[in-house]
């Protein structure tokens, strides 16, 4: 895969929000591979990508969220969490179609250390 070519080295954090950008490709003997997986190789440090489609308004709030939480130095599995919880939360929301796609991967703590 060409992504793994990329030199991420010292990239925090790649964000993937279109839809199914989590799903890899499942090769006999190897395992899953996908852009997860690339990026890794690539050097990026933690990654948060989405597993089916996913909705664009309630992707674009909870991108937007997830921001201003990392923005403000939280965790960036934690910052997930609680956007991820506020959306439960809310009637227009609540539903795991729109907040529970998305999953973090890599190093969960604040981006400044």
């Amino acid at each position: 895969m060409e992504t793994t070519y990329l030199r991420l080295y010292g990239t925090k954090l790649v964000v993937l929000s279109a839809c199914e950008t989590g799903v890899g490709d499942t090769e006999n003997g190897e395992g899953v591979y996908g852009l997860r997986r690339a990026l890794v190789i690539a050097g990026a440090e933690s990654q948060l990508m989405s597993l089916w489609s996913v909705s664009d308004e309630a992707t674009k709030d909870l991108m937007v969220k997830y921001y201003q939480r990392v923005l403000k130095n939280e965790g960036r599995s934690e910052a997930l969490r609680q956007v991820q919880l506020e959306m439960l939360k809310d009637k227009k929301t609540q539903h795991p179609y729109f907040w529970s796609a998305f999953i973090p991967s890599g190093d969960w703590n604040p981006m400044e250390d």
